[in-house]
């Protein structure tokens, strides 16, 4: 969501003052991709903003790198958008509904335990629970244990990959 109207224009002076701070501590592509992620965040055109963030990211890389100025950075960025979505659809199809149910009740970087994750699919059986939940997830590189060496610890914790 677009902050307020009203906070754009100390949003832009911002933006635009951290640029010029990090222009010689921040490798290029850091700071276009930066630059661009937070231009498009703040939303200060009613339309083009898309379009303005994209010239933005073109005039920082040909800046340093001249040959920027003729390679179609948009096209590309849209061509690895599109490759991206088609390539999370196939993913999403070959997953089956109880990793589906698995990853959603899951955030990432955070520890859980069976049990925790037992109570937030409203499981009851720990055997069923290891056999169509956790372990598909974990073949599949979806989830991993905080302690791949000992399976069966106590301590064992399951993070989303």
């Amino acid at each position: 969501m677009a902050p307020p109207a009203r906070l754009v224009p100390q949003l832009m002076r911002s933006l635009f003052e951290w640029m010029k701070e990090a222009n010689n501590s921040m490798h290029p592509l850091i700071l276009s991709s930066v630059f661009y992620y937070k231009f498009v965040f703040i939303h200060p055109f009613s339309d083009g903003n898309g379009r303005m963030a994209r010239l933005w990211h073109t005039a920082i890389l040909s800046k340093w790198k001249p040959v920027f100025k003729y390679i179609p950075i948009e096209s590309q960025i849209d061509k690895i958008l599109d490759d991206i979505s088609i390539q999370i659809s196939e993913d999403n199809e070959c997953f089956s509904e109880t990793i589906k149910k698995l990853l959603e009740v899951m955030e990432y970087d955070i520890p859980y335990t069976s049990k925790v994750l037992m109570e937030k699919l409203g499981l009851k059986s720990r055997a069923g629970f290891r056999r169509n939940y956790l372990r598909p997830a974990i073949d599949m590189n979806l989830i991993s244990m905080t302690i791949p060496d000992k399976p069966n610890s106590r301590n064992q914790r399951y993070v989303k990959v």
